[in-house]
């Protein structure tokens, strides 16, 4: 029964529904950023990574909720347009969640449409400014852009909550976004 009240609000969301303001968890994200710099080792970064996570994918309400699981479930199975169906009516249901915007531009990054990510991982970050998901999302998408001195920046900033982003090593010597040193 519950299932099927999810589905009715699902279906009819905008028609009739209107999302509730995202949970304030500011304060939880500060006192994670902050176990994050003081982590002792990988494993212990990575597991406080995966507490920032649950903290971004906690949807507004069940429906909200549902549609976010939906759709992050068609992107695993490579189901893109389905997925960026879901994330739409994500997105125009709940405007001011930043993870709605966050997964639709990863979907849009999977598929090589660069431009759109960056426009939802621009939406993401002004809801959400220290989303470092989305600041090594948008890293990711400058950097295939070619806006090698923008990604950089990005990923540093992503990197001063959490320095154990995987994607700290596109920054090490060699690495596609490490400063440029001497040459032979």
């Amino acid at each position: 029964m519950k299932s099927l009240f999810i589905l009715c609000m699902v279906i009819a969301m905008p028609a009739f529904a209107e999302c509730p303001a995202p949970a304030d968890v500011s304060d939880d994200l500060e006192a994670l950023f902050s176990a994050a710099r003081t982590a002792d080792n990988e494993g212990a970064g990575r597991a406080i990574s995966g507490q920032m996570w649950e903290l971004w994918l906690k949807a507004p309400d069940p429906a909200a909720q549902e549609v976010l699981d939906r759709g992050m479930r068609k992107r695993e199975v490579y189901d893109f347009v389905g997925a960026l169906s879901d994330f739409d009516r994500l997105a125009a249901y709940c405007p001011d969640y930043a993870e709605g915007f966050n997964q639709r531009a990863f979907v849009h990054f999977l598929r090589g449409d660069y431009a759109l990510a960056l426009v939802d991982l621009d939406k993401a970050l002004e809801l959400q400014p220290r989303h470092v998901g989305a600041q090594s999302g948008r890293a990711l998408t400058l950097m295939n852009l070619d806006r090698i001195d923008e990604a950089r920046a990005q990923l540093e900033d992503a990197l001063k909550n959490n320095p154990w982003l995987s994607e700290r090593f596109l920054l090490s010597d060699g690495g596609p976004l490490a400063r440029q040193g001497k040459d032979i």
